[in-house]
């Protein structure tokens, strides 16, 4: 106990001189016991006043909401994963009163612990655009996502009111930042498409933020394992039923107008052209538009080709993604001066076509169907799209 523990370093001496990080930690590791500012202030040799005026400075908080945070947080997963009654459910978090407990528990989350534990909707955040994709496909917009203007731009166009928290992009990584929002958006239940250190892991279970990782690596098994993780198999399955529809009157429609044309998708960037087809591109074109290609199209590629190369190939119809640096739209723009190029079957025809990164970098079930609705467009001149949502976004 902490009193025991001060009592114990006065008798030998030692007097504790911890950092308010170590103390922040310290609180983490025992957040169930008795607390008071007095004794963590002993602990970091500094007076009471001090402490609270430096803790709350340096993490937006005061110590007692600190607490408060840990304990909630705790309550939640207890309150979702165990079968304990309330009394012991507050005992567990360091509330001997079940009735003070249930006070704060619904000042903090809004509604009563009963009723949470009894609640069927999730609040939901994601760490990735492709989350965001498959969670508004099965009708759930997240209370915290990436959203950006240029990382996520059709999300950020159509959601930004929507989705209350916005965190930073890229997403390989949760900065300090994103897990301050996190926390302010108390999500019950965190997707992770990235592998994360245990630390962040632990520090949103702590605050009571349930995490899980999709481990399916196509789109339409992470949309379904995504969907038994909120409880929307129903209509995860009937979204897959209505795109398999929408994929077969696209590939017949864009059949007719094609035929056999040989097609092939390039990356630009800097002054290299690439061979390239990511999971998105290979699974939508050349898989369930079945478009004709060549053997290394229909797996994953990004390999440097040259002139010689792609003028050997000599396709009917060019998609083209152009990375958007300087260095690259220079490049581009004397690309289409050079003999070499517009030689090429698919220049001279006009059959080229300039695709955005957005929705073709994203892998996600609303980015497939984009992709789909786009390359249709492109390709017979209109649009397949039930709704007036543009199939580009915003560019």
């Amino acid at each position: 106990m902490f009193r025991n523990e001060r009592n114990q370093g006065k008798e030998s001496g030692m007097a504790a001189r911890l950092s308010l990080a170590e103390v922040r930690e310290y609180i983490a590791s025992r957040f169930a016991e008795p607390i008071s500012i007095h004794e963590l202030a002993q602990l970091t040799g500094l007076s009471p006043n001090y402490f609270g005026d430096a803790f709350k400075k340096a993490y937006g908080q005061s110590v007692m909401d600190y607490v408060t945070e840990l304990r909630i947080g705790r309550a939640k997963q207890l309150l979702r994963d165990s079968d304990l009654y309330m009394h012991e459910v507050a005992r567990k978090v360091g509330y001997t009163d079940e009735f003070y407990f249930s006070r704060k528990f619904k000042k903090a989350v809004g509604v009563s612990p009963s009723a949470y534990s009894k609640e069927t909707r999730r609040r939901v955040a994601v760490t990735s655009t492709a989350g965001t994709g498959n969670l508004l496909a099965l009708g759930i917009v997240p209370v915290a996502a990436p959203l950006d203007p240029k990382w996520s731009p059709f999300y950020h166009y159509y959601y930004q009111d929507r989705i209350p928290i916005h965190l930073s992009s890229p997403e390989t990584e949760l900065d300090e930042e994103s897990l301050r929002k996190l926390s302010l958006a108390k999500p019950d239940l965190l997707i992770l498409h990235h592998e994360y250190d245990q630390a962040i892991r632990s520090q949103l279970e702590t605050a009571g933020i349930k995490c899980v990782e999709i481990k399916a690596t196509k789109w339409r098994e992470q949309l379904r394992e995504m969907a038994a993780m909120v409880d929307r198999q129903s209509d995860c399955e009937q979204w897959l039923q209505a795109y398999e529809e929408s994929a077969g009157q696209a590939r017949q429609s864009v059949r007719e107008a094609v035929g056999n044309d040989v097609f092939v998708t390039l990356r630009i960037s800097g002054e290299d052209i690439y061979l390239y087809s990511n999971r998105g591109i290979r699974d939508m074109l050349y898989q369930d538009l079945a478009l004709a290609t060549i053997p290394e199209q229909k797996k994953l590629c990004n390999e440097v080709i040259s002139l010689e190369q792609l003028s050997h190939i000599n396709p009917d119809r060019l998609l083209v993604l152009i990375c958007p640096d300087a260095r690259t739209r220079k490049f581009w723009l004397s690309l289409q001066y050079h003999m070499q190029w517009r030689s090429l079957e698919a220049v001279k025809n006009s059959k080229l076509y300039v695709i955005p990164s957005n929705p073709w970098f994203e892998y996600s079930a609303l980015a497939i169907i984009r992709m789909m609705e786009e390359a249709t467009l492109m390709l017979t001149g209109k649009n397949p799209a039930s709704s007036l949502v543009p199939v580009h976004g915003v560019t």
